[in-house]
């Protein structure tokens, strides 16, 4: 069965940092774009970055560019989404999804197979 699971997150102080992790079961990562998307209590989901089949081309959101980093190890079938300088706005459930298009280019609106997702808390 095709899935995806995160793990990773926590509470974390404003300024800390987080990796959160995507992990496949039942299928390779290698062929497949992934993306990272998040949730707030009342908000809707919003893509957060996008990562291409070898890892060389990326995606990120405005509000995370220059603080969150996205990677993935083929090798051990998983993404990664380093989160830094973490802010209280980021706080939200975190999922990892796959991306039907051949690349990042609208993965907010094409991406599918969620995970259950992993919450991420930013409090003091």
């Amino acid at each position: 069965q095709l899935q995806l699971v995160e793990s990773g997150g926590d509470l974390v102080q404003p300024g800390g940092s987080l990796r959160l992790s995507c992990t496949a079961s039942g299928f390779t990562l290698d062929y497949n774009i992934i993306a990272w998307f998040r949730q707030a209590p009342g908000k809707e989901r919003e893509g957060v970055s996008c990562i291409s089949m070898s890892g060389g081309r990326t995606n990120y959101a405005d509000s995370v560019k220059g603080r969150f980093t996205i990677s993935r190890d083929n090798a051990k079938n998983t993404v990664y989404l380093q989160m830094n300088s973490l802010k209280p706005e980021d706080a939200a459930v975190y999922y990892c999804a796959l991306v039907f298009g051949q690349t990042c280019s609208g993965y907010e609106t094409n991406s599918g197979y969620w995970g259950q997702g992993t919450q991420v808390t930013v409090s003091s």
